[in-house]
């Protein structure tokens, strides 16, 4: 039988005590295993990787201990263990998140979790680009010095750094970006990446960060006079930028910052670039106005592009081939741009050029209630160079489909006439 037992320093339930006393072998990381009541002559092996260990090692004729930090089913190995083919019995201890909330003084249900193991730095920086209130599960090479690296100074942001949570070194430190990334850190296994003035945050329903808006697209009126997109485009335009949590999006030249705020309520991190300083001071407004956090650089993106965070989605409100080109030379995984008529074959061949599947459209919209004049075309071209497009559509054979039994007395219903 194989178990998984997490520790945070307090003692052992019942039954996680019995299963630990009665195990053949035990495998857990350094420092879980002291203290505990352990037999005489059980094999012990204190390793980092609980999951290597298991090689070899059979589960079914021995009992089998894996001791490790907090709940292993979140963020942990259960999922690891059963994708294996394993089927592990569970005994948690208190979540290493909700040990750092605490530590902090901070109410955590409206927190947004993630992690930067793994090669995920760059998204779980996003988020906290994006996000009041975050925790950030640690890693080697994406620990508080890199997070700070990252944030600092664009991101003004307070850190509570936790480290060796509930064992004999458990240390809690409060610290600025800027000094996170100078100072040792021993073993941190959290960071809380926290806007003071938004840390405590609202009374909800739900747990993790705000729902998304329920339009994909505010109303036309809802960013003042002045140039910007019609809800109809821009609502076409955000479901090709598909964006959301972890991802980057710039906003480049949309006139209002219309499109970077409307990502910025879908939980993305946003920057608006723009050459014109009125235009920039209109977009600040705006952004005070819906009250999200959009990063603001004047200039052309084409001198501005490599200073700027790696994009995962672009949208371009003035989308020439050279600005394309640029762009689309940092690989962010979508492209959107609005265009002039003579330029949307130039702009095609870029994407094309640079490993986009690049398609365009014409969208004209005409107001019925009150009526209107059909309002002017415009022309959107888009591209797509993830992954996951080219498996958006589902396999027709990948999974029957399912047929709802009829409820009790529901097949005696004679069917309606038409």
């Amino acid at each position: 039988m194989l178990t998984v037992v997490g520790r945070d320093g307090s003692p052992l339930s019942q039954a996680a005590q019995a299963a630990v006393e009665s195990a053949d072998l035990v495998v857990g990381e350094p420092g879980l295993l002291d203290g505990l009541p352990l037999p005489p002559d059980v094999r012990r092996v204190a390793t980092t990787d609980v999951i290597e260990a298991l090689q070899g090692v059979d589960v079914v004729e021995q009992d089998v201990v894996l001791v490790v930090d907090g709940d292993p089913g979140y963020f942990g190995v259960v999922r690891e263990l059963l994708e294996q083919g394993h089927a592990p019995e569970a005994f948690p201890a208190t979540p290493q998140v909700a040990r750092a909330f605490a530590q902090a003084g901070l109410p955590w249900e409206d927190a947004l979790v993630v992690s930067a193991r793994d090669g995920h730095l760059r998204q779980a920086v996003n988020a906290c680009r994006a996000h009041p209130k975050v925790a950030v599960l640690t890693g080697p090479g994406a620990g508080p010095a890199e997070l700070a690296r990252a944030l600092f100074p664009v991101t003004p942001r307070s850190f509570v750094v936790c480290e060796n949570l509930g064992g004999p070194g458990e240390r809690v430190v409060y610290v600025r970006p800027a000094e996170a990334t100078t100072r040792p850190w021993n073993n941190p296994d959290v960071v809380l990446v926290l806007d003071n003035r938004r840390a405590l945050g609202e009374a909800g329903w739900s747990s993790g960060p705000p729902r998304a808006p329920a339009g994909w697209a505010l109303p036309e009126d809802a960013f003042g006079d002045g140039p910007g997109l019609r809800p109809d485009v821009r609502a076409f335009v955000l479901a090709k930028l598909g964006p959301g949590i972890g991802d980057m999006v710039w906003d480049v030249e949309s006139g209002d910052g219309s499109v970077g705020i409307e990502c910025a309520r879908f939980g993305a991190a946003v920057v608006a670039v723009d050459r014109d300083y009125a235009t920039c001071e209109r977009v600040r407004e705006n952004v005070r106005l819906y009250g999200v956090k959009v990063a603001l650089a004047a200039g052309d993106v084409r001198s501005t592009a490599e200073h700027l965070p790696r994009p995962d989605a672009v949208f371009l409100g003035q989308g020439g081939a050279e600005k394309v080109r640029v762009c689309a030379a940092l690989k962010p995984a979508r492209m959107v741009a609005v265009v002039a008529p003579g330029d949307v074959q130039a702009v095609l061949d870029v994407l094309n050029e640079r490993g986009y599947l690049p398609d365009a459209v014409r969208l004209q919209a005409t107001r019925l209630n009150p009526p209107e004049p059909p309002g002017d075309p415009v022309i959107v071209v888009w591209g797509s160079r993830d992954a996951r497009s080219a498996a958006a559509r589902p396999s027709r054979t990948h999974r029957p489909i399912e047929t709802i039994p009829a409820l009790p007395g529901e097949a005696d219903i004679p069917p309606r006439k038409a």
